[in-house]
């Protein structure tokens, strides 16, 4: 797909000292700053009104800031025609809001057309989308939404927000609607996706499993709106910013840590003497240690074989796992 014609797939968002106070004196959100990279999945997690939606739909323009600044690629949004800055930016929510009486690809082309652009070219924009999410435009395409799973539906709401290429999405609890296995394919589609375009996307949820697997950087909201910690995955779990955030990620922080630690060479075994028995159980060296660690209990296997592409590479065990972890930890020290 051509990514050219509308801006470059990533930007810049900066929030600085930025509050929400509604006219009954509640505080939504609390002195702000926030920083998030070109290219960057941030993820906003915390309890029932901490403020994370609020925050993502502030930088819309859904919701005006009451103090501070939002600026993308440097640009004061709150300076900008709101309907212009939406159609720019690509938007999801768990409701998904497709058009009940439009077909799917109709729906999806609806930024385009608004844009004024063809007819011809918006219709296979919006088939190149659907393909690119997972729904043969051949088999989709004419559907209504009530035709479509849950989890279909979604995708649908992901393609149309992509259909302007925007080089902001957000993203407010986009796959909080659906069953806990489709919810799992939809965060993978969704990190392949991420790799292939590179936008910058800012994600809310309330589940601390979804937001570790799925940031580069996580933010974590407190009561009151305020932002307890910032930080990678690992630094997160590793190393809680304060009780708050150590009872938010909760007990389970060491397992969770196994879902964003990669595997490390240094942490194999040769593969000298293993018969090929034990190594039924494969893994790619790109994987994370949860995937090993599935792997061996799956077979029942004391070891898990690991490949860079067709080549053993090595074999990782339970004892290598904890080594992974500790490094993992004393890494998450020195970044903290």
């Amino acid at each position: 797909m051509d990514n050219t014609d509308r801006g470059t797939g990533q930007s810049m968002i900066r929030l600085s000292g930025v509050g929400k106070t509604y006219p009954d004196g509640t505080v939504a959100v609390h002195d702000l700053d926030l920083e998030v990279a070109a290219g960057e999945l941030v993820v906003l997690v915390g309890p029932s009104g901490c403020g994370k939606s609020t925050t993502l739909k502030m930088i819309n323009r859904l919701i005006e800031p009451t103090t501070g600044t939002i600026e993308i690629d440097g640009k004061d949004v709150t300076r900008s025609d709101p309907v212009k800055l939406r159609r720019g930016i690509g938007y999801v929510i768990q409701q998904i809001g497709l058009f009940p009486h439009q077909r799917v690809i109709t729906n999806v082309m609806t930024v385009p057309l608004l844009y004024g652009e063809p007819r011809s070219v918006a219709r296979q924009r919006a088939r190149e989308l659907l393909e690119l999410v997972g729904l043969d435009p051949a088999e989709y395409a004419e559907r209504y939404p009530a035709q479509l799973s849950g989890g279909q539906q979604q995708r649908v709401g992901v393609a149309r927000a992509l259909a302007a290429n925007p080089p902001v999405l957000l993203m407010d609890e986009p796959f909080g609607a659906v069953d806990p296995i489709v919810r799992v394919r939809l965060q993978d589609e969704f990190l392949r996706l991420q790799s292939e375009l590179g936008k910058t996307v800012v994600m809310v949820t309330h589940d601390i499993d979804e937001a570790v697997r799925m940031g580069d950087r996580v933010a974590v909201f407190a009561t009151g709106g305020r932002l307890a910690q910032y930080g990678t995955p690992s630094e997160l779990l590793g190393h809680p910013a304060d009780d708050f955030v150590e009872d938010f990620v909760g007990a389970t922080k060491g397992l969770r840590r196994l879902t964003v630690t990669m595997i490390d060479a240094g942490h194999l075994e040769p593969i000298d003497g293993v018969s090929a028995g034990d190594l039924s159980s494969t893994v790619d060296v790109t994987a994370t240690l949860e995937e090993a660690l599935a792997a061996m209990l799956r077979d029942d296997r004391g070891m898990v074989g690991v490949k860079d592409g067709a080549r053993f590479v090595g074999v990782l065990t339970p004892n290598g796992i904890h080594k992974a972890l500790r490094a993992s930890l004393a890494e998450g020290a020195g970044a903290a």
